[in-house]
């Protein structure tokens, strides 16, 4: 049975994985020790093939089928990075942009359920929120 044991991977599919790898590496700094190929994974502290990219090309040809990418914003799911406090999103929030990151959403805000985020969307469209629930 599936359950909290399971250690869960979040795969992006994508077209330009040079672009993407780029943005997730040297944008968000998240390592990678990505070789150029279809496939990419990057450290996080979830561990191993938390999070990872593979060719959209190569996915279609393994799944033998079409892949149709949402255009724009990709308003299917969204990848959540969370903080260790309010103060460090503000912090990665500037960061950011002075990077030139654009922000779907704007600014951070402190929602009244506790959460205080701002959203990124990568070269691709997909959706990143970046926050903390805790104020200190």
């Amino acid at each position: 049975m599936i359950g909290k044991d399971v250690h869960i991977g979040v795969s992006l599919l994508v077209g330009n994985m040079e672009k993407m790898v780029r943005f997730y590496r040297d944008v968000l700094g998240f390592q990678t020790q990505w070789n150029g190929g279809p496939f990419a994974d990057f450290e996080t502290a979830g561990g191993e093939l938390s999070l990872f990219m593979y060719s959209r090309e190569e996915f279609v040809k393994a799944i033998a089928g079409e892949y149709v990418p949402p255009k724009g914003i990709n308003q299917t799911f969204e990848i959540a990075l969370w903080l260790q406090s309010f103060a460090d999103v503000d912090s990665e929030y500037e960061r950011l942009s002075s990077l030139g990151v654009k922000f779907p959403t704007g600014e951070p805000i402190t929602y009244p359920f506790g959460i205080r985020n701002f959203y990124v969307a990568d070269p691709e469209g997909n959706l990143l929120e970046i926050g903390s629930t805790k104020d200190k």
